[in-house]
């Protein structure tokens, strides 16, 4: 970690600038990987609009919470978004949110990148951390059991919809998750 940015062997994370709106664009205006983000967000339809909103993006939050770009160390390629950021309705739970273009699926980033972030917000004193996910997104329930994080059930508390949770305590960063949602093979 250097600051705001965090640095994985494949990976560099850096938080978003308005300066990324192309890159952003091609992530978040994308169809098949914003499909997934309602109802905390919708599909980003025009690079002005992707402009205001990194512009609300600018680091508000007191860390570990924040938003970060995610570019591949060797080039810079920008290939995703990961976030940690309290989830609704009560904000207190922090969520982690990965977002890789899909281009870039099946190489493991999404993992990594989520696996960077939970390092970071335990090494600020966070205990434990989530991810959600629609029980159709499979590649979502996927990263968080890569993340090392536990299915825990599903509930209808976050955004208003039904959702799979899984989460990750301080304790268990780097151990191997064995629960998964109902339907979906552990990984061994």
């Amino acid at each position: 970690m250097d600051g705001p940015s965090i640095r994985t062997a494949r990976l560099h994370l850096t938080p978003w600038t308005t300066a990324d709106a192309e890159a952003a664009l091609s992530i978040f205006g994308d169809g098949e990987v914003a499909r997934w983000l309602a109802p905390a967000m919708d599909r980003v339809p025009d690079l002005a609009a992707m402009r205001r909103l990194l512009d609300g993006w600018a680091p508000a939050a007191e860390p570990p919470v924040g938003r970060w770009k995610v570019a591949e160390r060797a080039g810079g390629r920008v290939v995703g978004a990961v976030s940690l950021l309290p989830l609704p309705p009560d904000d207190i739970d922090l969520e982690v949110g990965v977002q890789i273009a899909r281009d870039r699926w099946g190489r493991g980033y999404a993992g990594e990148a989520g696996d960077a972030v939970a390092h970071y917000a335990f090494e600020a004193g966070v205990d434990e951390i989530f991810a959600v996910a629609r029980p159709a997104n499979r590649r979502g329930a996927a990263a968080a059991r890569r993340m090392g994080m536990d299915w825990v059930g599903q509930t209808g508390k976050y955004y208003g919809t039904r959702l799979d949770v899984f989460r990750l305590r301080r304790y268990d960063l780097d151990v191997p998750g064995g629960l998964a949602p109902p339907g979906e093979p552990t990984e061994t």
